[in-house]
């Protein structure tokens, strides 16, 4: 029996690729640690390239415990904390945690830059306009010529 979904239209042809990244988004939402916003900053109503930033709650991590790779439209963040075992706790409250959050990016949105401050990450993208293409499709005679 062959799977069904939204995109299983026969009107949608080549979709495939749309379908496997939302599941890898799907896959990705984790467990909602850290906390994060994303937010448009500038662009789109003026004309210009549409900027977005992505921020998170990264407190106690520093850059160095950090990661940001972008691979196959997908931006991957981790961190990985030490955990100093030379130290003694009287009480420990803040775990020394990792994780791993990732977004699918749309084709067209690159990744600007990144920066550390406060306990939170930014990491600002960059969205430009495509450019339209329309072509004209010649109507070829397919019949055997003799």
């Amino acid at each position: 029996m062959s799977r069904m979904s939204m995109l299983s239209s026969p009107m949608l042809l080549g979709f495939e690729e749309i379908e496997r990244l939302i599941d890898r988004a799907r896959k990705g939402a984790g467990d909602g640690y850290p906390p994060y916003n994303i937010e448009r900053i500038g662009g789109r109503d003026d004309g210009t390239a549409e900027l977005l930033r992505i921020t998170l709650a990264v407190a106690g991590f520093r850059d160095d415990d950090l990661e940001i790779t972008v691979e196959d439209n997908q931006l991957s963040i981790r961190g990985q904390q030490e955990d100093h075992e030379d130290r003694e706790y009287l009480h420990r409250g803040i775990a020394a945690r990792q994780f791993s959050r990732t977004f699918v990016l749309a084709d067209g949105i690159e990744v600007k830059s990144a920066d550390l401050a406060n306990g939170l990450l930014s990491i600002d993208l960059i969205r430009r306009e495509p450019e339209r293409l329309v072509r004209r499709i010649q109507i070829g005679d397919t019949r055997s010529r003799t």
